[in-house]
């Protein structure tokens, strides 16, 4: 189950939107401040505050859209013996298979045309 309930969990993912927008804002000022003066130190610092943004909302969706917050609120009922939502199981890896391509050109398998 989630810690938080539904109608705070969405007042906090709409405080972390009005925060990322905040944090984007300061972060193009800090650019054009940085192309007017032409110091290299305040476009680092805005790309900075961007990359915190990205981290900031990377964490809001795996938080406010993980499996688990999906299965509590009901999205995965109804799948027989309990699978999860998502399942990585048909995913195919291209480690997954033999490396022997690497040493000898000729083992490699043709790659399907379109």
């Amino acid at each position: 189950m989630s810690a938080l309930s539904s109608p705070v969990a969405t007042v906090v993912a709409l405080l972390t939107v009005v925060l990322v927008v905040g944090l984007v804002a300061w972060a193009l000022s800090l650019m054009q401040a940085a192309n007017d003066r032409q110091e290299f130190s305040l476009m680092l610092a805005g790309c900075m505050v961007c990359s915190a943004a990205v981290g900031l909302t990377t964490v809001m969706v795996l938080t406010f859209a993980s499996p688990n917050r999906l299965l509590a609120a009901g999205a995965g009922f109804g799948f027989p013996g309990g699978e999860e939502v998502i399942s990585l199981d048909a995913v195919s890896l291209p480690w997954a298979t033999s490396l022997d391509c690497l040493v000898d050109p000729a083992r490699c398998t043709a790659l399907p045309s379109s």
